[in-house]
């Protein structure tokens, strides 16, 4: 992939985000500890803690810290941005939406605690995360926090996820199905958290209007870049490799990039869109390092 923004060579990435996972990994152990009634607590802390790549906070605070501000200030959001994605995906995997046996390594929780405590364990997740962004945020206008628990509201919600799973669905088995409509679903079902994740972040970090529109920007690429890798290592990847079932889309005959452009277009769409949102950051220096390696680091683990 040949790019007119080069990452910073000298950032060690890895380095930055095992401290960063390890920061959030204790932290969102911290914020859910074993309560009653003990089996919802437990069926929640099964897919909260474990593990995954915590991208979604992970940007969250870099956002926050290329606004300016210290990135704990966003550590409770970044916390409740992982809830709300962890809810996603217990409820993605269950019988009625795509029927998932393992995630993240390990079986799905549905399979582990059954349909009904997966359920109530999402709901839960969500529940709690607004929670927690109300009562653990501090150092911040509160009219801040209220910008983000709306932005996180609507990227949950029929306009984000919970939307795109919808048109997932109305969408599966169908053929002629439009790089248009793809994208919408794209959009909405994976990128709209990733989106709000970065501006949550920003917001926090009482970032200014253009500062704000250019990370909206970079968000809204890197989500959809995002979601295109997934579908292409769906392909191509193994089970053990990213920790889920593969090869689901193609026999469900979902609408993917691979299914609609083909494998080789998808690559070259994804390093487009690496490219531009790359590209959307190239004002801030090294400022933006760490959101500038992450998407670049997109692109090379296809």
């Amino acid at each position: 992939m040949t790019m007119n923004v080069e990452p910073n060579r000298s950032f060690d990435l890895r380095a930055y985000l095992s401290i960063r996972r390890a920061r959030i990994d204790a932290t969102l152990e911290s914020y859910l500890a074993l309560e009653e009634p003990r089996a919802l607590y437990e069926a929640m802390r099964y897919s909260l803690l474990a593990g995954g790549k915590r991208l979604r906070p992970i940007l969250c605070l870099a956002a926050c810290e290329l606004a300016g501000a210290r990135a704990e200030i966003a550590l409770p959001t970044a916390c409740a941005i992982e809830m709300i994605h962890t809810m996603s995906l217990i409820h993605d995997d269950l019988p009625a939406m795509d029927d998932g046996d393992y995630r993240r390594g390990r079986l799905t929780n549905h399979k582990m605690h059954g349909e009904a405590l997966a359920i109530l364990a999402g709901d839960s997740l969500l529940a709690h995360s607004f929670e927690l962004i109300a009562r653990r945020t501090v150092g911040v206008p509160a009219q801040r926090t209220l910008a983000v628990i709306a932005e996180l509201g609507r990227a949950a919600g029929p306009r984000g996820l919970a939307g795109g799973q919808v048109e997932d669905l109305a969408h599966e088995g169908k053929y002629g199905v439009g790089v248009d409509v793809l994208e919408d679903i794209h959009t909405r079902k994976t990128g709209a958290l990733l989106e709000a994740a970065v501006l949550s972040g920003a917001i926090l970090g009482g970032a200014d209007a253009l500062t704000t529109a250019r990370l909206r920007r970079y968000a809204q690429r890197l989500g959809l870049a995002f979601q295109i890798v997934d579908d292409i290592l769906d392909l191509t990847s193994t089970c053990e490799a990213v920790g889920k079932n593969v090869g689901k889309d193609a026999s469900a005959r979902k609408a993917t990039y691979p299914s609609v452009l083909g494998l080789a277009e998808s690559r070259r769409h994804v390093e487009m869109l690496i490219e531009h949102a790359m590209s959307d950051l190239a004002c801030f220096g090294d400022r933006a390092t760490p959101l500038v390696a992450l998407a670049a680091s997109l692109a090379q683990s296809l």
